[in-house]
């Protein structure tokens, strides 16, 4: 089976496993061949449930030589007697000696009787399942209050508002608020109502459209993923979300000095998408649901996109400025600016502090996709994402699973001690070119599991290290030099009360952001008082775009790309294979 595949139970393999079974059985064979003899005989033969079959085959097969006369005659009683259905409850009987056949015909006859009015009273009262209530809902909870009607009545009269009631994709903001939408929900109701193909909806498609909605999704989430998905699908895939962010990017007051930079729309789109996913597609697969985003906040950040006019306040997901550290990060690694970087380039990043083994596993697959990537050796843009947001914040259940699957070489969803000494090796190694001397292994793992007390003996899981405070510290010490020495040098108690601290305003990938932006710009800043000159030759964006920034977001010399890049949209992803 190929990697990523889920399997998936195939029922007629079952079934013909169990008719074989049965097939096989001495009471089955010797019913088959009565059944057979009385249609050579052309002689009437039964057809009754599945249980006459059985309780034959075992009256069959109990009774010796000496009295199959009497068990062919019981066999045939049924058919000239009673309906069928008598025969799915006659009672097993093996008599001990020859009886006359007219008694056992009695017998069985008036005991067949009695069961099959014992069924017949068992089958009065309802079901016990009718009694229970629904409590499964995968597009929302049906809400009992909603007058559909009067919704689309309001649709109706802010479409008369528009020239021949058609409204396009800068009236979707009216509509959007009609349907008691969040504003920045016109882009996906202008495209779900066809509004692509002719720049413009009419009343009619949209109320259609509308109505269905609200007849099968009863809740934000569901009426979300049902507007950006296609046909047929019922979760959302990451190029879903294109058109949606691409009007963010067009009609957002924070994003209006990216309008003249074009080239950069699809990378900022692909930052967004993948912190998306990073943080709302828990199960690593690729594909959103309901219930994932149902579970997420990011259909709370979408409707504040609205009541905040600085994009950089909104830190989660669509922070420029968030974007701007990563992608710079980025192009300082991607000599070659071909949007891809191999081995040596990840290798240099932060002075290079990421141990070359973890580095290997990292291209492994383990937490990367692409195949075509994977097979040159290199890595995206988008994969890169992934590894800056879990390299800077190892406390997130993101990042917790992202440096697990790295550090669990065998995936046998647990790290043991030789998993652990195998990257502890070369922090020794770079330990020693230092000049410093190293922990021994062993003192190292008695400090490793004095931290994370894992639940059973010899190995950490997935979920001891999601209960430790202190993950960073773990993950830096098998893999990350630089951090691992400065979380040496800091007291143990001030780590572990930072660590304790539950609900931290900032995280610790926010405090990585705002201190590489303020860097950056103070690069930047420097620059411009000897260089100006040579940084315009380097960068033909116009400068003045940078002058809107708030922050002063100047663009920095190897911030420009060569111009055949500029139409290079998403990253391509293998979305049918789930991570295992």
């Amino acid at each position: 089976m190929s990697p990523g595949k889920v399997l998936q139970p195939v029922l007629k393999m079952k079934v013909d496993e169990l008719f074989l079974c049965w097939l096989s059985q001495p009471a089955t064979q010797l019913t088959l061949k009565d059944c057979l003899k009385r249609i050579k005989n052309e002689e009437e033969v039964e057809t009754g449930h599945g249980d006459s079959g059985n309780d034959k085959n075992e009256r069959l097969a109990n009774k010796n030589s000496n009295s199959k006369q009497c068990v062919l005659g019981d066999t045939r009683l049924p058919l000239s007697f009673s309906p069928p259905q008598l025969s799915t409850t006659l009672p097993l009987a093996t008599p001990a000696s020859p009886r006359n056949v007219s008694n056992v015909r009695a017998t069985r006859r008036s005991s067949g009787t009695r069961v099959v009015q014992t069924k017949k009273e068992e089958t009065l009262p309802p079901p016990l399942s009718q009694n229970i209530p629904t409590f499964y809902f995968p597009r929302g909870c049906p809400k009992e209050k909603v007058n559909i009607d009067a919704v689309i009545a309001k649709i109706e009269r802010t479409f008369s508002e528009f020239p021949n009631e058609r409204a396009t994709l800068e009236d979707m903001g009216k509509v959007a608020k009609a349907c008691e939408c969040p504003l920045y929900w016109k882009g996906p109701l202008f495209y779900c109502a066809g509004g692509e193909r002719t720049g413009y909806v009419s009343v009619h498609k949209f109320v259609a459209m509308w109505r269905k909605i609200l007849q099968t999704c009863y809740d934000d989430a569901a009426k979300f993923v049902h507007l950006l998905m296609n046909p047929g699908c019922n979760y959302l895939v990451q190029e879903d979300f294109i058109p949606f962010l691409q009007d963010v990017v067009n009609s957002h007051p924070g994003l209006s000095f990216l309008k003249e930079a074009s080239e950069f729309h699809s990378r900022y789109i692909t930052t967004v998408i993948q912190r998306i996913y990073y943080t709302v597609n828990r199960s690593w697969s690729g594909k959103i649901t309901c219930n994932e985003l149902r579970k997420s906040n990011f259909l709370q950040n979408v409707a504040l996109l609205e009541e905040e006019a600085d994009i950089n306040q909104l830190t989660e997901y669509f922070s420029y400025e968030h974007f701007y550290v990563i992608y710079c990060k980025f192009w300082e690694l991607d000599t070659d600016h071909d949007l891809y970087i191999d081995r040596k380039d990840l290798a240099r990043h932060n002075d290079h502090a990421i141990s070359n083994r973890m580095i290997e596993r990292i291209f492994s697959g383990a937490v990367t996709r692409g195949r075509k990537a994977q097979k040159d050796g290199k890595i995206s843009y988008a994969d890169f994402v992934w590894f800056l947001i879990s390299e800077e914040d190892k406390k997130t259940p993101t990042s917790i699973e992202y440096w697990f699957r790295c550090m669990d070489l065998d995936g046998d969803g647990a790290l043991s001690m030789y998993e652990l000494e195998y990257f502890y090796e070369e922090q020794c190694q770079k330990l020693d070119n230092m000049a410093i001397e190293p922990l021994p292994f062993e003192d190292c793992l008695c400090q490793m599991l004095d931290l994370v007390k894992p639940q059973y003996e010899g190995k950490i899981t997935l979920h001891d290290l999601k209960r430790c405070k202190l993950t960073n510290v773990f993950f830096d010490t098998f893999f990350n030099i630089e951090k691992y020495l400065d979380h040496e040098q800091k007291d143990q108690f001030s780590m572990l009360r930072d660590g304790e601290g539950e609900s931290q305003e900032v995280s610790d990938w926010e405090k990585y952001a705002a201190e590489e932006y303020d860097i950056l710009v103070a690069e930047e800043a420097a620059s411009d008082q000897w260089n100006d000159g040579y940084e315009a030759e380097l960068n033909p964006v116009d400068h003045q775009k940078a002058n809107v920034l708030k922050y002063q977001m100047e663009k920095r010399p190897f911030f420009e790309m060569p111009s055949h890049l500029a139409d290079v949209d998403l990253d391509e992803y293998d979305y049918e294979e789930d991570f295992e």
